[in-house]
């Protein structure tokens, strides 16, 4: 059964992701990345993480900070604070890490974890994600999954705003 404690206990720091990384690596074990702001979690985003997560041994995902949602989605967002976000993301069982990143791209990580799979979703071309060059220069793959059509966090807020008038 897992406490409020082992979750929080997924979300790590940067500090500790080089370290992490290294022992995953020592131990073979095949990492999956993906990234995301995840501010109103709905089944397309469930869908979508579960299916990275079938990919690999370990899957890492990177969570952008509230300073990085508010420049990349305007000043209404994030709906949900950083740290709800991240033990939200924690809870799910199919996710081994959290790990919290300010830049408007997730580069950086990628390069600290250097994942054997680096996955978007299919909205976007393989060659086009951030990281595409990283992971294919040591040997990795960049795949894209289908996404659950018709849902969307932008389309809930819309459904939010609707209902208050």
């Amino acid at each position: 059964m897992r406490t409020l404690e082992n979750i929080q206990n997924k979300i790590i720091s940067r500090e500790n992701l080089s370290e992490i990384v290294q022992l995953l690596d020592s131990q073979n074990k095949k990492i999956v990345f993906s990234n995301g702001c995840f501010d109103l979690v709905h089944l397309g985003h469930v869908e979508y993480l579960a299916k990275a997560a079938d990919l690999a041994d370990i899957f890492i995902l990177g969570l952008n900070t509230d300073a990085s949602v508010k420049r990349l989605k305007g000043d209404t967002r994030p709906l949900q604070d950083e740290h709800a976000r991240a033990v939200l993301m924690a809870g799910f069982s199919f996710i081994d890490y959290v790990v919290l990143f300010d830049e408007d791209t997730p580069l950086e990580l990628i390069k600290c974890v250097q994942p054997d799979i680096l996955v978007k979703g299919n909205d976007y071309k393989a060659e086009d994600v951030v990281g595409f060059d990283v992971v294919t220069k040591k040997g990795g793959t960049v795949q894209t999954i289908e996404l659950t059509e018709g849902y969307s966090t932008s389309s809930i807020v819309e459904k939010i705003k609707k209902a208050q008038i």
